[in-house]
């Protein structure tokens, strides 16, 4: 069985009239992290969502996206409309499952510790697979495939807090069989690499890291090895690199790391992932995000860009990455390419709701912050959330996140949707159709919308017309758009301080602007590589505990608001 999960499957009425919006690769080709997947509740208590470990390949023009407990999984040939494909042919119930394309068939496998099993397709779209080979050499986790350019295939595994990750390479014409034995290729090391230390900030010494979910990337004859680390339940869940002028090492750590890493914003973490390249030669890196709070695997699905510097330095490109971006019909070189420069509009502001419950109120809405979230006392027609946006704005795009509050559901229920009204005013009083989801009948638990015209206003409003189950809740209710003002001014007395007893520390300062929603600090190992990045709301001072002790560290930091960025700084400040 099929089912299309739209992003934009709403009725959106601007200037009075109705348009459905049909999907198409050109007219919408934009996002905003997390996916808006169609998340399979979990099949154990509590009730809740889950997707995480993802691989995604590209075959015959169509790209395939398979994802630990997903119950089947996704193709799309633009990487914003995804197609459900559900199947019991694989074991689509293990976690972090792997796939190549060999020839014209797709070979998929997935963790064990017993067996793992090679299945294939030759028509993925279609569900249907067969055993290709019973049961590899030795059981595996988080299994990851290589296929290099000369045709050789390798096979990467590990998933331990004491032991290191594995590589070999594989006779794919001899049933996968393992081309002599198993070697070690990377161990944790965290006396010097402090995003290997657990913790949501990198902060538990004493606790030994998760080391899992490789992957392999070649580019200019260097071979990328992927890993994650420190726990899929941390916010610092990264993708770490080392390179090598071989598949099976040895591997140096990179100068920069993590290469996926987003720590703070609405939607953090970017661990476990996979690399892959779009039809244009742009690379990719679709990776975990952590939300944790009903029960430790409650994830989600981001995507970035990933480009390489001259000196062959791979980095994700995260800096503004739960904003919307555009899907790129070309080959781009940075970020800015598709950063749609859209600002949030919603940080903070009053919100008022129909009704709350212990523990989550409506200021949840609009806090950035995937964890939290309203609920409302149920789920009937007669719940709303109204955001005053405190200014009329020109609003262009809208990310609606529900949160499951109190819901009972287990796997694929049919007709799972939510239902509602989206209504904007300038007086609050007088008030116009957005957009008219009230017949939905597609599950789109992070709805972005991203509307044909833009439309100026104060006050937009979400109305609840039916639930899946349970109360009407929503983690945020993210609006985006542009405001008329200039940006804020420049954060000045910015400055660093290493901590000189554990150099995996550094304390970052500066001044409050007083019309900034937040900052954005971007460092890394020279003043012409800073890709790391750390996004800051409602404060002047972060400590960062994920640095590597040999390297020095550059940091510049900009304020931003609705209206959008402070000027560049023309220095960093350097912290040794």
């Amino acid at each position: 069985m099929k089912i299309l999960v739209p992003i934009l499957a709403a009725l959106v009425l601007l200037g009075g009239c109705v348009s459905k919006h049909k999907k198409s690769r050109t007219e919408h080709n934009s996002f905003c992290n997390p996916l808006n997947l169609n998340y399979r509740f979990c099949l154990d208590d509590p009730s809740r969502r889950e997707a995480a470990d993802p691989t995604v390949i590209q075959f015959k023009e169509t790209f395939y996206l398979f994802a630990s407990k997903s119950g089947g999984y996704w193709y799309s040939d633009n990487l914003s409309n995804w197609t459900f494909v559900e199947t019991n042919q694989i074991p689509v119930e293990d976690y972090a499952p792997t796939a190549v394309v060999i020839g014209d068939t797709v070979y998929f496998m997935a963790s064990s510790h017993s067996k793992n099993s090679i299945y294939k397709s030759g028509n993925p779209k279609s569900g249907q697979w067969q055993i290709a080979v019973d049961s590899i050499e030795t059981p595996v986790w988080d299994p990851a495939f290589f296929m290099d350019t000369d045709n050789r295939l390798y096979l990467y595994w590990g998933c331990s807090n004491n032991k290191p990750l594995y590589g070999v390479e594989l006779d794919a014409k001899n049933n996968f069989a393992f081309l002599g034995a198993a070697k070690e290729l990377i161990y944790p090391n965290t006396a010097e690499n402090g995003w290997e230390v657990p913790g949501d900030y990198n902060t538990l010494k004493n606790n030994a890291p998760w080391l899992e979910g490789q992957w392999m990337t070649k580019h200019n004859n260097t071979y990328y090895l992927q890993y994650s680390g420190p726990g899929t339940e941390f916010k610092s869940y990264s993708d770490a690199v080392y390179t090598s002028k071989n598949p099976l090492g040895p591997f140096t750590c990179a100068a920069l790391n993590p290469f996926s890493y987003k720590p703070e914003g609405f939607a953090a973490g970017a661990g476990h992932g996979s690399t892959f390249t779009d039809s244009y030669g742009n690379y990719w890196h679709i990776a975990t995000s952590t939300i944790s709070v009903k029960q430790m695997f409650e994830r989600r699905l981001v995507l970035f860009p990933v480009f390489f510097n001259t000196d062959g330095s791979m980095y994700a490109a995260t800096q503004m990455g739960d904003y919307p971006m555009q899907i790129p019909d070309k080959k781009i070189n940075s970020f800015d390419d598709i950063f749609q420069n859209l600002m949030l509009l919603s940080y903070q502001k009053n919100v008022t709701v129909s009704s709350e419950t212990d523990s989550f109120p409506a200021k949840n809405l609009t806090d950035e912050d995937i964890r939290t979230y309203w609920a409302a006392v149920n789920g009937d027609n007669t719940q709303f959330a109204s955001i005053d946006l405190g200014l009329n704005y020109d609003v262009q795009a809208l990310q609606i996140n529900f949160a499951e509050h109190l819901t009972k559901i287990r796997g694929r229920k049919p007709g799972t949707a939510h239902q509602y009204l989206i209504e904007y005013s300038n007086d609050n009083k007088i008030w116009k159709i957005l957009v008219d989801s009230s017949q939905s009948t597609s599950d789109q638990p992070h709805q972005y919308l991203p509307l044909k015209e833009k439309v100026n206003c104060r006050y937009i409003r979400i109305k609840n017309i039916a639930v899946p189950d349970g109360n009407f809740a929503i983690s945020d209710f993210r609006i985006f758009g542009k405001g008329n003002g200039t940006g804020p001014k420049q954060p000045q007395n910015f400055n660093a301080t290493r901590n000189l007893q554990d150099k995996r520390s550094v304390k970052l300062q500066w001044q409050a602007v007083p019309d900034a929603t937040g900052y954005l600090i971007s460092y890394g190992i020279n003043d012409n590589m800073l890709y790391l990045n750390y996004m800051v709301y409602n404060n002047t001072s972060i400590e960062i505990n994920s640095l590597n002790t040999n390297k020095t560290y550059y940091f510049k930091i900009r304020a931003f608001n609705e209206n959008g960025f402070s000027d560049k700084s023309d220095k960093s400040i350097i912290a040794n």
